[in-house]
């Protein structure tokens, strides 16, 4: 078992793609199978079950090889680094995110460290929101930005960049968009549409409505922000979604920001990475373009 041979590993196991893996990798598809063939091998297990065509998954021993393979990749790239300080930082961050910072935050924020820092690969994987610090803690990502509720604070490898306002929207037609007030009360009987399960102002949401004993009609559950809003653009209810995922929305006519008096809906984003994780120059030059480009308003 070498550093190659758990590169490819990583690679197929994330991607759970065998021609994905060696694309990313620049290899040739059967040098990959090859290289999984003598690991699985070595270790006397099965590490992949192929299910038929194209499709793999994780056996259980691979998810465990998996979890260790990410911490001897990550000793390896932080003993070269350690080598080389004297140079421009290099080497392969791991990135996860919220979706709406993933897609109304973060592409400039990428974009502008690429062209400062070439040498660092970014591979960036989008999460539900309540995994992504158990990534972070097992290793699996670097770094994270995370959205949490106003009154969690800060600490060692969690630091606080910035407000984001969440807004209650709704179609122009809809009945609670002619209340000079929105106030919790408003909701009994109303359907409401909400991100997934775990996001921290959903939560924040449903306890208010919970305390003042207020219970929506219907609750649909959506996995995507854009499905929650072409939905509410179609006039099946109301939702609450962070300022910056609909402010385009609203500024073109196609959803109202409700006069919302209620409890603070705001959140705040953390910048979330390992406290006990050797700081390399990669890892610290983004977190200080981070803070840089995404500070507290």
């Amino acid at each position: 078992m070498d550093l190659r041979q758990l590169t490819i590993f990583r690679a197929v196991a994330t991607m759970l793609s065998f021609t994905k893996a060696a694309v990313s990798l620049n290899y040739v598809q059967s040098n990959v199978t090859t290289q999984i063939q003598a690991l699985e091998n070595n270790l006397g297990v099965p590490l992949f079950d192929r299910l038929g065509g194209k499709q793999v998954v994780l056996t259980d021993a691979g998810r465990q090889l998996l979890q260790y393979a990410e911490q001897l990749l990550d000793l390896a790239e932080e003993a070269q680094a350690a080598v080389s300080l004297g140079e421009e930082p290099q080497g392969t961050l791991r990135i996860g995110a919220a979706e709406s910072l993933c897609i109304y935050r973060l592409p400039s924020l990428l974009r502008s460290f690429r062209t400062r820092y070439p040498r660092v690969k970014i591979v960036f994987r989008p999460s539900p929101v309540a995994e992504l610090r158990n990534l972070v803690h097992s290793g699996s990502i670097d770094v994270a930005f995370v959205f949490e509720e106003l009154d969690r604070e800060g600490g060692p490898g969690d630091e606080i960049l910035a407000i984001e306002p969440v807004w209650v929207v709704a179609a122009p037609d809809h009945p609670l968009v002619g209340n000079e007030v929105v106030v919790p009360s408003d909701f009994t009987g109303v359907d409401l549409l909400l991100t997934e399960s775990g996001c921290c102002y959903r939560g924040h949401f449903e306890r208010i409505l919970s305390r003042a004993n207020v219970y929506p009609k219907t609750i649909l559950e959506f996995n995507s922000i854009e499905a929650v809003k072409q939905c509410v653009i179609s006039g099946l209810g109301v939702t609450l979604l962070s300022s910056v995922s609909v402010s385009s929305e609203i500024t073109s006519g196609q959803l109202v920001k409700l006069p919302w008096e209620g409890p603070d809906l705001s959140v705040v984003t953390h910048l979330v990475w390992h406290k006990d994780k050797w700081l390399s120059p990669s890892l610290a030059a983004f977190l200080t373009h981070a803070r840089e480009m995404l500070t507290i308003k």
